[in-house]
């Protein structure tokens, strides 16, 4: 029963693709911003948005629940329809602004590597393939999709369009990482998914099963972490923001660090995640 819905959710993925692929992105993306806000709020994921965005406010009315529900269901449709165009994202110079661009221009003048983490945040796919754009060399880890028959596909447009060197989590993954880490290449990956072997970490007050490989991998090679925010703004064109690289090189390579630095970097992701929590991944249980 679980490889039928998977193939149905296929079927019903690329026959979208195609229309969108067909009517172009500007219709597309305001008949998929129709379709996504009638039938989200209707799945039963929504009840874990509606429990994840009372998580983050403490205290939030009706009419800012359902703003926000609004928003995230947008997100979604507009990343979506996005998918289609990644090509033509990739050979724009200035769809994406950078905040702080002279942190990039260091780094690849360094030749040394560093680990840029974030979150899900409005076309997350993006922050990578602008970062490959800038003359990095990068490595992007990534979780394979659980849809069998959607997954090649997607990685098979996160190669070719995003970032050429893609690292599938997992012991496996993690060998290639650190490979790639002595061989100069920077890593980019994403802090704000439950680990089921995660270290409990409060994420807005509530323990949070957390990845720590940012903090083990900044102790144990003595490099920077740089979060990296992306913001979609209302033109449908994006801003990168970059932040100042957090050094650790003074921190001993131990345990209690590792948890220090694992604490800091989901102080830093909340504080992105309220900046817009619209275009965060709402839908993903965190605190499972």
């Amino acid at each position: 029963m679980k490889y039928l819905n998977y193939l149905l959710q296929a079927i019903i993925v690329y026959i979208s693709f195609l229309l969108i692929k067909i009517l172009g992105i500007d219709i597309s993306r305001k008949i998929f911003i129709r379709i996504f806000r009638v039938i989200g709020p209707l799945v039963r994921t929504n009840k874990i948005v509606v429990s994840n965005i009372y998580r983050i406010h403490d205290t939030i009315d009706e009419d800012g629940i359902n703003k926000i529900i609004d928003e995230m269901w947008s997100n979604y449709a507009i990343t979506f329809v996005e998918y289609v165009y990644l090509k033509k994202f990739n050979s724009q110079q200035n769809h994406i602004q950078i905040k702080n661009k002279e942190i990039i221009e260091k780094i690849v003048n360094s030749k040394k590597p560093v680990i840029f983490i974030s979150g899900h945040f409005s076309n997350f796919e993006l922050m990578a393939m602008e970062l490959h754009k800038s003359k990095l060399k990068l490595s992007a880890i990534y979780r394979p999709l659980n849809n069998i028959f959607l997954n090649p596909f997607m990685e098979m447009l996160r190669k070719k369009f995003i970032c050429p060197n893609q690292i599938k989590k997992g012991v496996t993954g993690l060998k290639d990482a650190i490979n790639d880490l002595r061989k100069g290449r920077s890593l980019a990956l994403m802090i704000d998914q439950r680990l089921s072997e995660g270290e409990k970490i409060k994420f807005f007050g509530h323990d949070a099963k957390t990845t720590t490989l940012p903090a083990q991998l900044a102790l144990k090679f003595n490099l920077l972490i740089v979060p990296i925010y992306l913001k979609r703004k209302e033109n449908f064109s994006y801003e990168l923001e970059v932040f100042q690289p957090l050094n650790f090189e003074e921190m001993e390579n131990n345990n209690d660090n590792k948890t220090k630095i694992t604490k800091e970097l989901n102080n830093w992701l909340e504080k992105a995640v309220k900046k817009n929590p619209g275009q965060w991944i709402l839908t993903h249980n965190r605190w499972k």
